[in-house]
Order: C-alpha cells, then sequence, then structure tokens
C-alpha cells in the first residue's frame, strides 16, 4: 500500500502541473514550492536551531499560533519555520510575525521529505490538528533515532471514519509511531488512538480557545467600524456565502429594525461583491469606498478585504457565522463568542464540536428556513435581556475551556529538562 500510495503521488504531482494551467489557486500550490528548498538554504545555517510547525492551512495556523507565540518565548535562540500545506493559508500568513521562515510544505515524496529535513534539522516539530504525512513521519522517525528529534502532534483530532481505523490503513497506522506524544481535543480521540495500541496521549483540549480569548487582550479599535456604527445595535454577519445570504439579504431588505448591518463575505471577488450589493435595497457601502464618505448616513457595511473580521466582531450586539448550508459547515463561531455576543448559524454545524455545544447550551441559534432566521434576528433585536444572555453563554463557553497551550508546554518543558 506504501508503494501504491509514493506511485500516486507522482502522478498526482504531474497532474497538478496540468491543472496550474486553468486554476488560479492550483497555480498558487504549485509554482509556490518551486524555490522552497532555495528559501531554506538561504535563512537557515547549518548551526541555526530550529522548530518546525506545520498547519495544513489558515485555521490551523490560528489553532497552532498560542504554542508557537509560547515556544517562541521559550526557546528564544531557535528558530521557527512554518509550513503550510494549501494557497488559502500560505498567501495570508506568509508575512506572519512569529515564524522566522515561512514557506509552502513540499508534496510527500520520499525526496522531498529528505532533503526538507536536511535544511531545517528541526530539534522539535509540531503537527497542528491533522495532515500525516507518511514520508516525513518516516524520514523524521528515521532521523530520530539518531539526532533525537521529538514530535507532537497538538489539538489532534481522530475520528472512526479516518484512514489509521479502516483494514487497508497499516502504512498510516505505521507513520503515527514518529509522533512521541498526543495532544487532543477530545475522549473519544483519545480512546481511539488507544485502540492502535498508542497510549502516549493526554487530553489537552482545544489551543483554538486560547487563541481567540488573546484577541481579548490587543487593540481591536477600527475607527470607520466605530464611526459606521454610531451606536446603533449591529448586526455582523461573518463569512457568508450565497446560501446565507439569499435569506440575509431579504431580512435586511425587509427589517423595520432600527439596526445596522456589516457583511463580510468568505469570497470577495469583485463580481461577487457587486451581486451582493446590487440585491440589498437598503443604503449600502463597500469598505473600499470608505474614503471622504459620512458613513453614519449608511445602513449596510459590505467588507470587500479580508483580515479584520476578527476586529470587526469586536463592534457587534448579534453575529451570525456563514458556511452552516454547506459542506463540512459553519465557520469559526468561537470569535464573536469571545466577545460575548448572541450567535446565529446555519444547520450544518455538528461537525464541529464548540458548534455543537454552544447550540445545545443555547448561546448559539441555528436556523434552517427564513422564517426561522426572522425569528431568531426579531427575538434578538428586541430583547436585550435575551441578546445579553446567550452573549453570556458564549462567551463562559470560551472562558471555560482556555488551557490547552499550558498543557502542551508543561509537557514539553517537563520533557526537555
Amino acid at each position: 500500500m506504501f508503494f501504491l500510495y509514493n506511485i500516486l503521488l507522482v502522478l498526482a504531482s504531474q497532474l497538478v502541473k496540468v491543472l496550474a494551467l486553468f486554476s488560479p489557486k492550483i497555480k498558487l500550490f504549485v509554482n509556490g514550492r518551486k524555490s522552497v528548498f532555495e528559501t531554506l538554504e538561504a535563512k537557515i545555517n547549518p548551526e541555526d536551531q530550529t522548530i518546525w510547525f506545520h498547519a495544513a492551512s489558515l485555521g490551523e495556523y490560528e489553532q497552532g499560533l498560542p504554542v508557537m507565540e509560547r515556544i517562541k518565548q521559550e526557546f528564544p535562540n531557535h528558530k521557527i519555520v512554518l509550513t503550510f500545506f494549501s494557497p488559502s493559508g500560505y498567501e495570508v500568513r506568509k508575512n506572519n510575525p512569529i515564524a522566522d521562515v515561512t514557506v509552502y510544505l513540499p508534496l510527500d515524496t520520499k525526496s522531498n521529505a529528505r532533503e526538507f529535513l536536511k535544511w531545517v534539522h528541526p530539534d522539535l516539530v509540531f503537527f497542528i490538528k491533522y495532515e500525516y504525512w507518511p514520508n516525513y513521519l518516516n524520514e523524521l522517525k528515521k532521523a530520530s533515532l539518531s539526532v533525537g528529534i521529538k514530535t507532537y502532534l497538538i489539538s489532534g483530532i481522530f475520528r472512526e471514519k479516518q484512514a489509521f481505523f479502516k483494514w487497508y490503513g497499516g502504512f498510516y497506522r505505521n507513520a503515527l509511531k514518529t509522533f512521541d506524544y498526543f495532544f487532543v481535543q477530545n475522549e473519544s480521540s483519545k480512546k481511539l488512538l488507544q485502540s492502535l495500541g498508542y497510549h502516549n496521549v493526554k487530553i489537552s483540549g482545544d489551543t483554538r480557545f486560547d487563541r481567540v480569548v488573546s484577541i481579548l487582550y490587543r487593540d481591536n479599535t477600527l475607527n470607520f467600524i466605530n464611526q459606521f456604527k454610531n451606536n446603533t445595535t449591529t448586526i455582523v454577519i461573518g463569512s457568508s456565502w450565497p446560501k446565507d445570504e439569499s435569506l440575509l439579504v431579504n431580512f435586511i431588505n425587509e427589517s423595520n429594525h432600527k439596526v445596522k448591518f456589516i457583511i463580510a463575505p468568505h469570497n470577495i471577488k469583485s463580481e461577487q461583491i457587486s451581486n451582493l450589493q446590487s440585491q440589498i435595497t437598503k443604503s449600502t457601502i463597500l469598505l473600499s469606498e470608505k474614503e471622504t464618505r459620512n458613513l453614519t448616513e449608511f445602513q449596510v457595511f459590505i467588507i470587500d478585504t479580508i483580515g479584520i473580521l476578527t476586529k470587526i466582531y469586536s463592534y457587534a450586539d448579534i453575529a451570525y457565522v456563514g458556511g452552516g448550508f454547506g459542506n463540512p459547515g459553519v465557520h469559526n463561531i468561537l470569535e464573536p463568542a469571545t466577545f460575548g455576543i448572541p450567535i446565529v448559524v446555519g444547520p450544518n454545524y455538528s461537525h464541529f464540536a464548540e458548534a455543537t455545544a454552544l447550540v445545545n447550551m443555547e448561546g448559539c441559534i441555528s436556523i434552517s428556513t427564513q422564517s426561522e432566521l426572522n425569528d431568531a434576528f426579531d427575538n434578538l433585536i428586541s430583547n436585550e435581556d435575551i441578546r445579553h444572555e446567550k452573549g453570556h453563554i458564549c462567551e463562559t463557553f470560551v472562558q471555560m475551556n482556555i488551557g490547552a497551550t499550558d498543557v502542551i508546554l508543561r509537557h514539553i518543558g517537563n520533557k526537555s529538562n
């Protein structure tokens, strides 16, 4: 099976080069990997000590950030090397302030894995949440026997449907032997690993809670949002997709409430932004048009850029988080939750433990139809007590689940003494 995996990987590496001719995203995926080894050679010296973090995409980067920040404090003489698999992670965070070197992870071939480790030569390795590349893990295991590399999984999630737990997943199960320790989010993940004979497991929780709580202690001021809000009840719609927007636009157009709306779509391509704006009958302005305009005069503010949604949530009285009408489901609800805001989402949220918990606790409201969305918003807008109660549930939930980073760092600190 491992032989077949390597054959398929070689074929896939050729296929993506062809697909890159037709897809801008795949073109980034291919072109971004062309100079990885030259970058590593230029930025890492043979005598440097390094620590390697791997994140699949942007969400995993945010999840691992609290650990990266603490590791940088605890190991100030090490260089942090950060790799991404996806362009949606690398292109957004390639200039991040935490890593000394940020690159795409070369495809998981034996030769790539060997050359990557030759240049990076890490002392510690952290894989965030998932992505188990067998050749990288096998090469790490070999290297650890001679130079003592420690490899960890942080905020891990395991499910029965994964290849590790299938009859054909032997080479994946074998790759898990590389990990010195697994820090998982829940009891079911721990039990699944134990069923494979792995007992070097600890339930640490999810480092995303540490990440979102840290947001409270930074400067979230956006003067233009404050001007637009103008002390008016404001609904912030984050990471919306067209299926979300079809219901939201109807509510916006028909609502008689004295309320303002901020929409930060998931896709900010100009044609999609224009289409969204054309559907809204109330006075609407784009972020890119805000200069020299009096924002207090508008009722709807469309954010046609990325990177500021988290700060915008700090101005919300109510949040709608998009993605819940798609697959796998709703986007990050922890960012608005940490500000103590009641949240509304679509019907597809069960894939995410935090969303399921908050729906069950009634801090978050799941809707499936136009009438359900209308009722949820009408109730939250009209009843300030209910709004504050649900917001308090969300805030308390986040505060009660912090501490995963401390668990991980205590273990690593003990092992390095």
